[in-house]
């Protein structure tokens, strides 16, 4: 796979890196992400994979950009106001990087449709805001064989991990917790959603380049209101519904 002049100078800060070089950018033109969820977190992933080169991004999301979004979700203007995220997220993209293949895919990700949306790429970003969805994504992720990048955030906090199988989402989050709060009851500092939602395009060209060492079977938390971070072990689960036995 080749690169055209304007791509080598496009690039270039890539190509330099060791991490990276000629072979991690092929790597990366020639990979398919999906990113379910265009808000918060899925918008600054998008923005820096587009960016990064990655050569299809499939765009999950059946919402439509409201006022509220413009705090953090920094794909949209107050003339998107209205209009199907994916669709304005895809104009965006392309201005970035006009080589990315964008598929605007404006509905509801259901148990019904997960495993075929994500069956046609490498990997799968998770930014979405509540436990059914992530729940469903996960199973389609451990059954299909893709590699799962998740992130969360609420107040000050935000965390990442990276599942490539077992184990997975559930088992570091059995069940829904019954007091879960959600952004809109508690807040979030707008700036929180650009850190793990670039934190999670990072982990993503890791996985994509064989960079480093991705988050597999960690997870990690950022407390933005102290500047501080730590990772954590996440262990497989037995008696996990999704992954256990298996």
């Amino acid at each position: 796979m080749s690169f055209s002049n304007e791509e080598v100078e496009r690039y270039a800060r890539h190509l330099v890196l060791r991490e990276i070089g000629g072979p991690g950018q092929q790597k990366l033109k020639a990979a398919s992400v999906a990113i379910v969820g265009a808000g918060g977190l899925g918008a600054p992933s998008a923005l820096y994979l587009a960016a990064a080169g990655v050569g299809r991004i499939v765009l999950i999301d059946h919402d439509s950009v409201s006022l509220s979004n413009l705090q953090r979700q920094i794909l949209y203007e107050g003339k998107d106001i209205g209009a199907p995220k994916v669709e304005v997220a895809a104009r965006r993209l392309h201005g970035v990087n006009p080589n990315v293949v964008i598929d605007a895919t404006s509905s509801e990700l259901t148990l019904e449709n997960a495993k075929a949306l994500v069956a046609g790429v490498d990997l799968v970003l998770d930014g979405t805001d509540n436990f059914p969805t992530r729940f469903i994504i996960n199973q389609a992720c451990f059954e299909t064989g893709r590699t799962l990048v998740s992130g969360a955030i609420g107040r000050w906090t935000g965390q990442v991990a990276v599942f490539t199988g077992k184990p997975c989402y559930r088992c570091l989050v059995l069940e829904a917790p019954p007091d879960a709060e959600t952004c809109s009851a508690v807040g979030v500092v707008g700036a929180l959603a650009g850190v793990i939602g670039s934190m999670m395009a990072l982990e993503a060209v890791k996985v994509i380049t064989g960079a480093g060492e991705p988050l597999i079977g960690r997870l990690l938390i950022y407390d933005g209101l102290a500047g501080e971070s730590r990772t954590v072990r996440i262990g497989a689960d037995p008696g996990c519904e999704v992954c256990g036995g298996t």
